[in-house]
């Protein structure tokens, strides 16, 4: 390993060491909790015959994640969200309820599930029928494997960032902490296409669109950026410097255009489908699924088989011998960049499907997911990046079994951080190649 690509590493370490408390801080702190201030509430009360039921969970899902609360002593229970004018799903935790009580409405099939609007007066009442009668109980394992169908289905599409991440480090050595940024264009961009208040094309025509807008993006930050910082031989650490600088740049230029809000793409509330057993999934989450292995299956032939994929190896592998080889390597980091900016684009569109919705810092949420998912799956190793990614993919989501859903994140920082005390290269590390 070369000493450039050796002080890069370390550089990467340091300050990924430095994010990772920064985020160890932020997951610790107290969330602020839902009161008279908040300016848009969803709450309702949890009676029976008249009596008020303390410690009921209810879970609140929909633009700006999910939350978690109980009922007090009142049977009262309230949470601000982020947006009015959006549906949220109110799902009271019948396994909180006292024994031989259930949530009852003889027309609805899942009568503790309540799709609710946050008109624009900003409040919302929801209120559940609770009596006796039979409980529908989830088992843990039929939630087990739930939540491993959506960990593989996140895993895939924080793949897709991820291994455009890997490649620009491992032929650059830039550890690009603006790449959340190129998420968020490809999200941004679908949605100015498609969206109904925009242009208004269909689906199939502006989402290849948007992705091909992201691949252009990529190729011209290394136009007027990237390529003449590395023609002026500028040190790894400066580089990180720069791009943490375009990241902060780029976020408030993305809240300067679309504003602080939640926007939605078309199709984001789909109902779910049964599948199998107790999975259930929605047609888009079995699309993303599909696009997602594809795209990853059709980026392995192109990295192992084309030419220009194993250029971008070699490059990793020794940047000077390959251009003493005959290699064009300002030629091929060009298309390094076009292949991130293409990849992350693509993540951005099946990212705001997932989350659901469109914000200008969504990149930056997921941003050390995806540097964990490159570290645990070793520097500079694309096939390391799609294992590490389904790892973190797969705890992210099975960890809310045990924790509450807003410290999911950390619990894959927390496995990387182990895994790391005992194999500091990651899983697939290794020091030759990229692929």
């Amino acid at each position: 390993m070369t000493t450039r690509r050796i002080a890069g590493a370390r550089a990467f370490v340091a300050l990924f060491g430095l994010l990772l408390v920064a985020f160890g801080l932020f997951a610790g702190a107290t969330p602020a909790s839902a009161d008279e201030d908040d300016p848009y509430r969803i709450s309702g009360n949890v009676q029976l015959d008249g009596e008020p039921l303390e410690g009921v969970v209810l879970i609140i899902d929909g633009p700006g994640g999910e939350q978690e609360v109980e009922t007090d002593e009142n049977g009262q229970w309230r949470v601000g969200v982020p947006e009015r004018g959006e549906t949220y799903v109110v799902t009271l935790d019948e396994d909180t309820l006292p024994e031989g009580i259930a949530v009852v409405d003889p027309e609805d099939d899942s009568p503790n599930v309540k799709d609710v609007e946050v008109g624009q007066g900003g409040r919302v009442s929801v209120n559940f029928f609770i009596g006796e009668g039979e409980r529908n109980v989830t088992s843990f394992f039929d939630q087990l494997i739930q939540r491993v169908v959506q960990g593989i289905s996140f895993g895939l599409m924080l793949a897709l960032a991820a291994i455009g991440l890997t490649l620009v480090y491992g032929t650059t050595g830039i550890s690009n902490f603006a790449h959340g940024e190129m998420v968020t264009f490809g999200a941004i961009a679908a949605y100015l296409l498609v969206a109904p208040a925009s242009l208004m094309l269909p689906w199939w025509l502006g989402y290849p669109v948007a992705v091909v807008l992201s691949a252009v993006f990529g190729l011209v930050l290394d136009m007027i950026l990237w390529r003449p910082l590395r023609r002026r031989r500028v040190g790894i650490v400066q580089l990180m410097i720069v791009s943490i600088g375009l990241s902060l740049a780029l976020r408030y230029i993305f809240q300067l255009f679309i504003g602080g809000g939640t926007l939605q793409l078309p199709g984001s509330a789909e109902n779910k489908i049964p599948l199998f057993g107790s999975v259930q999934l929605s047609v888009v989450d079995m699309v993303s699924l599909v696009i997602s292995i594809v795209v990853i299956v059709a980026f392995a032939l192109w990295l192992t088989r084309s030419r220009i994929g194993k250029a971008t190896r070699a490059i990793s592998d020794n940047p000077s011998l390959a251009a003493a080889s005959g290699i064009d390597v300002d030629a091929v980091v060009r298309v390094v960049w076009i292949v991130a900016g293409t990849l992350a684009g693509l993540a951005g569109i099946l990212y705001a499907y997932y989350r659901p919705g469109i914000k200008w810092d969504m990149g930056a949420q997921i941003l050390l997911l995806m540097f964990a998912a490159v570290v645990l799956g070793g520097l500079g190793t694309a096939y390391g990046a799609l294992v590490g990614a389904l790892i973190v993919g797969v705890l992210v989501e099975v960890s809310s079994l045990w924790i509450p859903a807003d410290l999911k994140y950390a619990s894959a920082l927390f496995i990387l951080i182990v895994i790391l005390l005992f194999r500091p290269q990651g899983i697939l590390g290794r020091r030759e190649r990229i692929g």
